[in-house]
């Protein structure tokens, strides 16, 4: 397998606590990169990713991922391989449940990189969400907010899906 990056905000203390479980799951080996930082020569140097984002308020991107976006739309990804994970809420915003793992989703597709990691939409409670295609999560959503206990159980899943997913 060959690297791997974690891109997420290290100023998150969910979506951190997510890469943190993530990065044990892989025993240690991904490179940590704040995406709070990035450039995008920085974002391109990759050719595997793992990549953390979290829904805000209505279903948004962070500011740091909405302020990599223009970046982001002009590159080329073909060849990139990359896996998403983000925090939502599914009681508090069923109606846009992590929303953000999906425009994040779009946006890599479009440009020609490839997604894996989808999970069941099993075990979750909500009314609508962009992550979603068909019955599956184009990533891995967490609710650390009602199901935290799950959070563990599922990354550990999700990475062993990964482990397999990545080439």
């Amino acid at each position: 397998m060959k690297d791997i990056a974690i891109l997420y905000s290290f100023n998150t203390q969910k979506t951190s606590r997510a890469a943190k479980m993530i990065q044990e799951s892989f025993g240690g080996k991904l490179k940590q990169v704040n995406v709070e930082n990035i450039t995008k020569e920085e974002f391109l140097a990759y050719e595997n990713y793992i990549l953390g984002v979290p829904t805000w308020f209505d279903g948004e991107l962070p500011n740091y991922w909405d302020e990599f976006m223009p970046d982001l739309e002009e590159v080329n990804l073909k060849g990139k391989t990359f896996a998403l994970y983000g925090a939502g809420d599914q009681v508090g915003y069923p109606e846009n449940f992590v929303d953000a793992i999906g425009l994040l989703g779009k946006v890599i597709e479009e440009r020609g990189g490839k997604l894996i990691g989808f999970t069941k939409n099993e075990g979750y409670t909500f009314e609508n969400s962009k992550a979603l295609r068909g019955d599956v999560f184009c990533g891995l959503p967490l609710d650390f907010e009602n199901q935290a206990r799950q959070a563990k159980p599922r990354i550990a899943a999700w990475v062993e899906q990964l482990k397999k997913e990545f080439k």
